[in-house]
């Protein structure tokens, strides 16, 4: 079970931290994304982490301000957004895809959801 949090209602420029708490089963195997879907527009990746070998993968809009990361200490994967943007707003989710051998940037192949957070950027 996932549970994602950290979501609100932040200025241009601000930074925030979502964080993703895994629960009930094993996830070490597995590939955790960060999923977000503004209103109108379909659901994109955004950010992933192989919990195994730890490599990530981000989207391009993304590439230099988010940051996604384990978070040992607290069993958490973390997506820390920096100079975020009103174009950022959207529900964030995470998710897993579970045994994944890359970072799919499908939100298809991903098994097992969180519920989202809202993140709105005013300008």
């Amino acid at each position: 079970q996932l549970q994602a949090s950290g979501g609100g209602l932040v200025q241009t420029g601000d930074s925030l931290r979502l964080s993703c708490a895994a629960s009930g089963r094993t996830f070490s195997r597995s590939v955790i994304g960060w999923f977000r879907q503004a209103p109108g527009n379909e659901r994109e990746f955004v950010a992933g982490i192989m919990l195994s070998a730890g490599n990530t993968r981000y989207r391009d809009s993304v590439k230099g301000r988010f940051t996604i990361s384990r978070d040992n200490a607290m069993n958490t994967i973390d997506l820390h957004m920096n100079d975020l943007k009103p174009e950022d707003t959207a529900v964030y989710y995470c998710a897993a895809d579970l045994a994944a051998r890359i970072i799919s940037t499908n939100w298809k192949t991903y098994t097992s959801w969180g519920q989202g957070t809202l993140v709105t950027v005013s300008s």
